[in-house]
């Protein structure tokens, strides 16, 4: 530079400068110096853009990064530097990078332009564009419903969270069958009427971008074949510790079908199982509402709808079985009824009866012991101790036992030798009875020194009446010295005479001796007497009746004669 010769200078053109010094004349000089580099800043703007211009992007992902000229350079040729992580150092005709994105690529990214005739004039570095690499994102599909009802279908949606610029590839498969491709379907949300296990993903860019694949999801196509579950013993009260079994059963028309079964209740399995029955022992844990549904073996795909719940109630307290009896004692010849009963509720039903005699017995009786009748009742013919207790299912479930009731036999009646003692017996009551009468009589006839006493107590005795008991005195005195026969008479007055009136009892006893010694066995005893009513009152105008006598004869035999 010739019009430059101060050791200080002001440049405005860029270039590559040096310089050196000079003295004396003739001219001496110095090496000249290291150059310099001198670049003339332009007033044109760059700025980073990113390609495409998604606001969140992953590792994995391919991006394009422009340096792009602003304020009135688009006619110039320029040339372009970058500065970042992943970018190149040195000039280049290319104002775009393109790379794929890692965890190494994050950071920012600057760049400037000059112009290719020009290279020491340049523009200034841009503003830094800040690249953040997210991990892999994975798609989220999601389903209104899994049950496709009857002639319908169901929406399913997949998703790539916080991101932008997504298309979806869909994919089904079955247990049976590999997955493919849904080609025709490429949108957010689609539509299904077929049963399976689909999935989605998200995919973007160019080269393509994938997502990981979502999670699975089961689409089922619901039957119109409606289950029940039942209850097998299907008493309507259940105890603890008691064994039932679950049944689901498929109606209207699922006979010929292979069907596979699923649980959902606090004691039932939660997969697919090929039984339609769960049996298990009841516990207080056991409580609550049990359902199932079904489905084809051939489509595991295609299930009928949950049925309706079907609700457990367990019963905490063991029941008891309770005894009665009308009779405690057994009678001669027979036996004692007793029956026994579950005290539970009324719904409670089921049980058998199972019986037991004396307190340490454990074996139950049998039809050698009692007989047995129906509805917990037996009849027995043994004295002891007995109880009961209920039990019912398989394996047996058994109640508390009753309480004990005993049972006694009667004391059995002597025995009766033949049919004639009962008058026997009568005869010899009554003849001990006319004994005692006679023997009175006779006392009395002593007292009188053999003498006949005939006491009346009547003063309006008839005339007619005397001469009839000393006819009788003198025939009898006769009949004494003839037969040897002993009479006496006494009258009595009768006990219920209040009116001193005319009512006799006479009584004549006879002793028969005219029997030869050989014949005292048969000697008797006679007792007659006689009764005679009181003559009724005269009325006026009506002659008197008589009075009617009426005579009781007794016979009894003597001592030596019943000896």
């Amino acid at each position: 530079m010739r019009d430059q010769q101060n050791r200080d200078i002001r440049v405005s053109q860029g270039g590559i400068y040096s310089c050196r010094g000079t003295r004396g004349n003739p001219v001496y000089y110095t090496d000249i110096s290291d150059v310099v580099t001198i670049e003339k800043t332009i007033s044109n703007k760059v700025v980073v853009k990113q390609q495409p211009n998604w606001p969140q992007i992953f590792r994995g992902e391919t991006i394009t990064l422009t340096c792009e000229v602003q304020e009135g350079g688009e006619t110039t040729e320029w040339e372009y530097e970058w500065r970042g992580p992943s970018t190149p150092t040195q000039w280049t005709h290319n104002n775009d990078v393109t790379f794929r994105v890692s965890e190494s690529s994050s950071g920012d990214y600057m760049c400037k332009s000059r112009r290719r005739d020009d290279s020491y004039s340049s523009t200034e570095w841009s503003e830094a564009f800040t690249l953040s690499g997210s991990n892999k994102p994975r798609a989220t599909l999601t389903a209104g419903t899994t049950i496709i009802p009857v002639g319908g279908s169901v929406t399913l949606t997949c998703s790539v969270q916080s991101s932008d610029g997504w298309k979806y590839e869909w994919f089904r498969r079955t247990q049976t069958t590999s997955e493919v491709q849904i080609r025709d379907q490429e949108n957010r949300d689609i539509r299904v009427s077929q049963g399976g296990i689909y999935s989605c993903r998200g995919t973007r860019g160019n080269p393509v971008y994938y997502t990981d694949k979502s999670d699975d999801v089961t689409i089922e196509i619901t039957f119109s074949n409606k289950v029940v579950v039942k209850q097998q013993p299907n008493w309507p009260q259940i105890f603890r510790g008691e064994t039932i079994t679950l049944t689901c059963e498929v109606q209207e028309g699922g006979e010929t079908t292979e069907w596979e079964y699923e649980w959902r209740g606090p004691r039932t399995p939660t997969q697919w199982t090929h039984n339609n029955d769960v049996t298990f022992v009841v516990s207080e844990s056991s409580s609550g509402d049990y359902m199932c549904k079904s489905r084809r073996r051939d489509d595991s795909y295609s299930s009928t709808e949950w049925s309706e719940a079907f609700t457990l109630s367990v019963s905490t307290d063991q029941p008891k079985a309770q005894i009665t009896s009308h009779m405690r004692d057994i009678p001669v010849g027979g036996s004692v009824t007793l029956n026994c009963s579950v005290n539970a509720s009324s719904s409670s039903s089921g049980w058998k009866y199972y019986w037991y005699r004396d307190e340490k017995s454990s074996e139950a009786l049998t039809t050698q012991d009692a007989v047995f009748h129906s509805n917990g009742q037996i009849s027995v013919s043994q004295e002891g101790l007995y109880r009961c207790r209920g039990g019912r299912g398989n394996s047996v479930y058994y109640t508390e036992d009753s309480q004990s009731v005993r049972i006694d036999k009667k004391a059995a009646p002597e025995p009766e030798s033949s049919s004639f003692l009962t008058p026997l017996i009568v005869g010899l009551v009554c003849g001990v009875l006319l004994i005692l009468l006679l023997l009175l009589l006779l006392c009395r006839f002593k007292q009188s020194k053999d003498s006949f006493f005939v006491r009346t107590r009547s003063t309006n005795q008839s005339s007619a009446m005397n001469h009839m008991i000393k006819d009788e005195a003198q025939h009898s005195r006769h009949a004494s010295t003839v037969q040897g026969d002993a009479c006496v008479y006494e009258s009595i007055k009768d006990l219920h005479d209040t009116q001193n009136d005319d009512s006799v009892l006479y009584a004549q006893v006879s002793h028969d001796r005219a029997k030869t010694k050989k014949d005292n066995d048969d000697s008797l005893l006679y007792a007659q007497v006689y009764y005679t009513k009181a003559k009724p009152k005269r009325h006026k105008g009506k002659p008197a009746p008589a009075a009617a006598d009426e005579t009781v004869y007794s016979e009894v035999k003597s001592q030596t004669a019943l000896d």
